[in-house]
């Protein structure tokens, strides 16, 4: 696939797509003869995993370090599942930081909802009641 494509497939730009493979986000994408990028299902494969992390908020530094000790081979398998985790800890965290936060907005909206709706009645009151005459 060309660059065009990609970034139509997946969202981003190819000015994103190049910066992802010169910081070395993404491994580097195979070439044509005439050095035109030519995206692979493994190059593809790359990009969408690193979208789905950077949209979770893991950090570009362990994500490019996930990337270089994936490409000096096997023998960092422990060391890689060893910042997968780290970053899943850390979404756990932040995920359980939005969950207690949703809960205190759903309990603020909730005494809103119950003042706004008082305050409906009183003046539902107030116009069914008769008027003093001045």
């Amino acid at each position: 696939m060309t660059i065009a494509e990609v970034s139509r497939k997946y969202g981003l730009t190819a000015d994103t797509l190049r910066y992802y493979e010169r910081i070395g986000l993404i491994p580097p994408v195979p070439r044509t003869g005439g050095g035109i990028r030519d995206y692979d299902e493994e190059s593809c494969g790359w990009i969408e995993l690193m979208k789905c992390m950077r949209k979770a908020g893991v950090q570009i530094e362990a994500l490019i370090e996930y990337v270089t000790l994936f490409r000096k081979g096997e023998e960092t398998a422990d060391a890689r599942k060893a910042i997968l985790i780290e970053q899943r800890n850390q979404l756990m965290d932040r995920m359980e930081d939005i969950r207690t936060s949703i809960e205190r907005l759903d309990k603020k909206i909730e005494r809103y909802e119950k003042g706004l709706m008082a305050t409906e009645k009183r003046l539902q009151k107030m116009q069914k009641s008769p008027r003093p005459e001045a």
